[in-house]
């Protein structure tokens, strides 16, 4: 076949082309391969596992059983709001855990980044020690809070002695008035060094200058906390403040190694009664209900707080 020069000229442009096509194509499936291990990963341990529980949830499904699992539909969720009072108990505790802990934990890893945020002697050694607890199992922790909290544990006999004798031995972790709340003390404890390093980097971005400016115009430091700081902070309050929520809200390590729910359910939690009712008492079908209301109550929560925070114009 004879090439004319017009052919030529119209065949050139499609090289260059075709060239980039493959370039592109190489490139999109050397993606592909990478996010292929985390992408097997979400699919078989989070996708897979809520489509199952989202399943199971409508069925009577039980761990062990030789009978095959049956479609009941919404009896499991009305049994969750109607027939089962530890539920409802469980809900509560876990709001009343969350309601104390964000606003305390986020407040106290606030004022302990604003302390360390200082160009001062030795303040990387107390950053190190206000984050020693995170890097802690939380297994560990709650294990040795849980002796220090007993009857003659370290915390009673420390007030024993602060208060020459006149103390009064308190069992912390079964009278169902302080089970929850020292829960609540050994959560904070342990987690706001990690909130306080995300404060501190919230505060690290903050220009100098304004706070040069600030002074200029005679601010007072409260002043400038209020004008310059926390508007500054608003991203990382944010993060800060759905982070927390959603750990409150999952509370279940502590309360799994120090009470087991007691006592009479005063630190029984929703993660804590799904795992109970799905492993302990086989009941796998209620068990995914139960978590299935925990991750629609989580959402609402998270939206909600995006929205109230969220940037106005």
């Amino acid at each position: 076949m004879t090439v004319t020069p017009a052919t030529a000229v119209a065949e050139k442009p499609r090289r260059p082309l075709s060239r980039f096509r493959s370039i592109r194509g190489r490139e999109t499936w050397a993606g592909l391969a990478m996010i292929a291990p985390a992408g097997i990963l979400l699919v078989l341990f989070l996708v897979i596992p809520v489509l199952l529980a989202f399943g199971l949830s409508f069925t009577n499904a039980r761990l062990i059983s030789l009978n095959p699992p049956r479609f009941v539909g919404l009896d499991n969720f009305a049994r969750a709001f109607g027939a089962d009072p530890m539920f409802l108990q469980s809900a509560w505790n876990t709001f009343l855990f969350a309601l104390v802990v964000v606003p305390v934990q986020a407040g106290l890893g606030l004022l302990l980044a604003v302390l360390v945020n200082r160009r001062m002697r030795g303040v990387t050694a107390f950053r190190v020690i206000f984050f020693i607890p995170v890097v802690t199992s939380i297994v560990v922790v709650s294990i040795l809070w849980k002796f220090m909290y007993q009857k003659d544990g370290l915390i009673n006999s420390f007030i024993d002695t602060l208060t020459f004798g006149a103390w009064q031995s308190v069992d912390w972790l079964n009278n169902p008035a302080t089970a929850l709340p020292a829960i609540i003390v050994l959560s904070i404890w342990q987690a706001v060094g990690f909130h306080m390093i995300i404060w501190l980097s919230g505060l690290q971005t903050i220009p100098e200058e304004l706070y040069e400016a600030a002074k200029m115009d005679g601010a007072s430091p409260w002043r400038q906390f209020t004008s310059v700081t926390w508007p500054g902070l608003r991203p990382t309050m944010v993060f800060v403040l759905v982070t927390i929520t959603i750990a409150a809200l999952g509370l279940f390590v502590q309360v799994d190694v120090m009470t087991q729910g007691g006592p009479t359910g005063s630190t029984s939690t929703i993660v804590y009664h799904a795992v109970r009712k799905g492993y302990q008492q086989q009941e796998i079908g209620y068990a995914a209900a139960i978590s299935l209301i925990f991750f629609v109550a989580v959402l609402i929560i998270a939206l909600i707080q995006r929205r109230l925070t969220r940037d106005k114009d």
